[in-house]
Formats: structure tokens, C-alpha cells, sequence
């Protein structure tokens, strides 16, 4: 099994919905920050790429049909390079929206690291924290620097990824682009929608993120 679809939209652009849509159509398992989360054996790995060492791609998605959110939209590119035939998915919301809710959701999460949470949690804010120091320049608290950082993330893909292998895919786009986009018919079910702020806030504060 190899990676089939990659996608390259950061955090709070819908990914957590996409992840649902793509295991809804038959592409999964997802890999997704919600596996580091349930799988605290998958994060030393990740926490040694984001601390510099080589990468190996084909490990590190071992046993996954599809990729969406953190940790892999950190590294599209390499992994638009390393799996040359997979599809990729940039997925996007207004930056202003983007940021509010960057600043409502995984800021705080990183803030909080170290208080009474689990290893595993700390190890992967801490991961957080080293992937948006080397993004955002070590300047995330800065909106209109995160802002400038998140679009020119956007137009980076857009400009490298041929068309006929990228789907931009806009919050609210619901099923038709993608299961065009991935050759599958449209379900009969409502588009998935999750991972609000206030569900996210909630993680947080259950410490179960």
C-alpha cells in the first residue's frame, strides 16, 4: 500500500472533514493528526523529522491510502516528489478565518503543553511547536506574518502541483469536486463536518488532544 492522496492544506482548513470524506469513498486508513493523538507509538518518528533527521516517507505512512492536516501538509512537497502518482488536495479558507481559528485552537494547544498532560501529548505540541517555528519563522503569534506564511503556503502548491493533479478544494466545496476530482460517485449522505472550535477546545481541556 502506498500514499494515493496527499493533502497539502494546513490545520483549520477543513482537513478533519476531508479525512471523514476520504475514508467515506474508500481511501483509507487517513493518516492525520488524529492518529498521532490515538496513537502515541506513531510520534517519536515525527518528532525526529521535525527535529531534522532524514525522513523515511514509506515507513512513516506505512499501511496508509491517504493523508490530510499535520503532520504530513508540513512536508507536501517531499511527499508530492517521494510519491510521484498520489493526488494532492489543498485544502482552503479565508486567511483571516484561518488564523481566528489557529489562534482559538492548536496556539492554545501548544501553549499548554507540560500541564498535567499525558507524554504523548506534550511530545506532540511539542512537535507542533518546532514544524511552526521553522513555517511561520518563529513568528505564529504574528497575524499578519502567519497570514502572509499561510497564503504564499497556498499559492507554493498551487504553482508547483500540475493541475490535472491538484484539486483546490475551498471549505464548504462539499462532494461533487472531490469525488470528481478521485473518479468516485457522489454518496447519498450529507458532506462530513467535525472538528469545530468548540469541539477542539474541548479536547484541550479533557486532555484528549
Amino acid at each position: 500500500m502506498t500514499l494515493e492522496i496527499i493533502g497539502a492544506g494546513m490545520g483549520r482548513t477543513g482537513t478533519e472533514s476531508l479525512r471523514e470524506a476520504l475514508l467515506h469513498l474508500g481511501f483509507g486508513p487517513c493518516h492525520h493528526m488524529v492518529e498521532l493523538r490515538a496513537n502515541g507509538e506513531l510520534v517519536p518518528s515525527w518528532l525526529s523529522v521535525a527535529q531534522g533527521e532524514t525522513a523515511d516517507w514509506d515507513a512513516l505512512f506505512v499501511g496508509y491510502r491517504s493523508q490530510a492536516d499535520w503532520p504530513g501538509a508540513a512536508y507536501w512537497r517531499d511527499l508530492a516528489d517521494h510519491f510521484p502518482d498520489a493526488k494532492v488536495i489543498l485544502t482552503l479558507r479565508d486567511a483571516d478565518s484561518w488564523y481566528a481559528s489557529m489562534t482559538k485552537t492548536i496556539l492554545p494547544f501548544i501553549k499548554a503543553k507540560g500541564r498535567h498532560a499525558p507524554p504523548h501529548r506534550n511530545d506532540i505540541a511539542t512537535f507542533c511547536e518546532l514544524i511552526f517555528n521553522r513555517i511561520f519563522d518563529g513568528k505564529i503569534n504574528d497575524p499578519d506574518h502567519a497570514k502572509a506564511v499561510y497564503e504564499a503556503h497556498n499559492a507554493s502548491v498551487i504553482e508547483t502541483i500540475p493541475s490535472d493533479r491538484l484539486l483546490i478544494y475551498p471549505v464548504g466545496s462539499d462532494w461533487v469536486p472531490l469525488c470528481d476530482f478521485l473518479g468516485k460517485p457522489v454518496p447519498d449522505v450529507d458532506f462530513p463536518s467535525g472538528n469545530t472550535t468548540t469541539q477542539f477546545q474541548k479536547r484541550i481541556a479533557d486532555n484528549m488532544i
